[in-house]
C-alpha cells in the first residue's frame, strides 16, 4: 500500500485518467474528491463487504437455487 500526505486542495494521480484530490480536512474527517471517466467504477470501501453486497442484490446465499433449465 502507498501512503501519501496531502493537504486540502492537494491531488493524487492514478494512471492517466483518475484524480483524488483533497477538498477538506477537519474535525477526525477528511473530504475527497474523485475524477474519473464514467466507464470506472468509484465505489466506499464499505460498500464491497459481502453483507453490504448482498443488501444491494436483495437476495441471500440461503436463498439461492441455482437455475432449473428443462430437457428437451
Amino acid at each position: 500500500m502507498l501512503v501519501l500526505t496531502r493537504k486540502a486542495a492537494e491531488t493524487i494521480q492514478i494512471g492517466n485518467d483518475v484524480v483524488v484530490k483533497v477538498i477538506s480536512c477537519g474535525r477526525g474527517r477528511v473530504k475527497i474528491g474523485v475524477e474519473a471517466p464514467a466507464n470506472v467504477r468509484v465505489v466506499r470501501g464499505e460498500l464491497m463487504e459481502p453483507a453490504a453486497i448482498k443488501r444491494l442484490l436483495n437476495v441471500t446465499v440461503e436463498n439461492t437455487r441455482p437455475a432449473v433449465v428443462p430437457v428437451a
